[in-house]
């Protein structure tokens, strides 16, 4: 295999290794990977933008500095620009939270043939023990299946912990089984194993992705979401596939993108048929379908889920979020039927995902289902005629530690509208609708690349 020619803007290996450009590289904030380049290694702006597409003028615009008070300066946003920059600079994926790039693999094929094949044939070495020994080194490992096992145990521990564990600590764990799962993938490693470790990052991407968002950061979680998308397809992996468009469905939901929410529907349906996400795909239909108002597709797209969820095995650890357990299935008909206005059967499915959402002792064990399920009998209660009743349902799921701020917000503002239809008047309206203005404010995270 012929190594990929080098290009022009190629960082040399001081470069990689400063603290500031590692940074940069972490944070996307590529203006800054250019400056650096430029300062310490001595590569001008041409040849960088000879490398990655861009004009020169742009690449100069990016990359100055930020205290020359000419405005915030362009950032590359999009996953396949930035692709194309770290390939451009020759930056090993890991470093930007992306899995090996190709150029890698060939290098790390080279490196780890010592001796050239044809040397042996022309010594000779054409017999059984020369492809015996060619086929050891292609077995050859720096990680073993031990260390794989509590990879993938680690990941099911997060995705288990997703319902109730602070979004923060979450987000923190993900990113550091991205570093650990990419450092391997830089080791030698078996196409077995190679694919494995593929697949464990496209899991903590598409954890990722979901924390991220929960935390307000779209742009970082749409990466994160393309990247366990590009892994799936990498790697043939259907399951992936699958959650990542479920994840845009979700993304295309929260921020009322109906059509691109039925487009993603269709796409998950197309990547896989046998695992229960295709059972969440069916209840985010039915809740586009109860916001644009169509009742029949609801009762369809609801019976359809239903029908996929009583064919699945009840699930050992239905807390996993990337399994879909029949107690959530409450929650979907809840938010279908709140939408549609049947209050009776919204009501007592909130109450019903309340009490599941309890555990023995008290303790909120999925506390994002239960604020969302108060936010719903505080929605019938304003429609009954209950104003303190609906606010104190409202505020008290505010209130929650653990939230998905997209998701909590769009049912917070259904309640505010209720309110502000019903008891325009009203002082204690006016305050939910400002502690409502103050979470959105307070929504805002500095978006960060992973």
């Amino acid at each position: 295999m012929t190594e990929a020619a080098p290009t022009p803007a190629a960082l040399p290996p001081h470069v990689l290794e400063r603290a500031d450009v590692r940074s940069a590289i972490a944070n996307h904030d590529f203006g800054e990977v250019f400056r650096l380049a430029r300062l310490h290694g001595k590569i001008s702006y041409a040849k960088i933008a000879e490398a990655v597409g861009y004009k020169r003028e742009h690449i100069g615009k990016m990359a100055r500095p930020e205290n020359e008070g000419k405005g915030v300066r362009p950032r590359i946003t999009q996953h396949h620009k930035i692709v194309e920059v770290v390939d451009g600079l020759r930056i090993p994926g890991h470093l930007a939270g992306l899995a090996p790039r190709p150029w890698e693999l060939e290098r790390r094929t080279r490196a780890s043939q010592p001796e050239d094949p044809s040397a042996l044939i022309a010594q000779g070495g054409a017999g059984l023990w020369d492809v015996a020994e060619l086929l050891r080194r292609t077995e050859m490992s720096s990680i073993n299946s031990a260390a794989l096992e509590s990879i993938e145990q680690g990941i099911d521990r997060l995705a288990r912990a997703y319902p109730y564990a602070a979004a923060d600590f979450l987000h923190q764990r993900t990113r550091s089984g991205l570093q650990y799962v990419t450092k391997q993938l830089e080791g030698r490693v078996t196409l077995r194993q190679h694919r494995e470790l593929l697949v464990d990052a496209g899991w903590l991407f598409l954890l990722n992705a979901c924390v991220q968002y929960d935390r307000g950061q779209r742009q970082a979680a749409n990466l994160s979401k393309t990247a366990a998308l590009h892994i799936g397809n990498e790697t043939g992996h259907g399951e992936i596939k699958a959650w990542a468009w479920e994840i845009e469905a979700w993304f295309a939901l929260t921020q009322s993108r109906w059509q691109d929410m039925l487009s993603a529907v269709e796409a998950e349906h197309a990547a896989d048929q046998t695992h229960s996400v295709g059972v969440q795909l069916y209840a985010h239909k039915a809740r586009a379908a109860a916001r644009m108002g169509d009742g029949r597709l609801v009762r369809d797209s609801l019976d359809a889920g239903r029908a996929r969820l009583d064919r699945l095995p009840r699930p050992d650890h239905p807390e996993h979020h990337f399994i879909i357990d029949p107690d959530k299935w409450d929650f979907h008909e809840m938010d279908a039927y709140r939408l549609l206005g049947d209050s009776e059967r919204a009501a007592v499915h909130a109450q019903s995902v309340i009490r599941i959402s309890t555990g023995p002792d008290g303790a909120e064990i999925s506390p994002m289902r239960a604020a969302e399920a108060r936010l719903t009998l505080g929605v019938t209660a304003a429609r009954s005629g209950e104003m303190e009743e609906a606010i104190g349902m409202g505020t008290k799921a505010l209130d929650a530690d653990r939230r998905s701020l997209p998701s909590l917000l769009l049912v917070a503002n259904e309640l505010d509208k209720e309110l502000r239809s019903r008891y325009p008047r009203e002082t204690a309206t006016r305050d939910f609708h400002e502690r409502i203005l103050t979470v959105m404010r307070g929504a805002t995270t500095p978006e960060l690349p992973f």
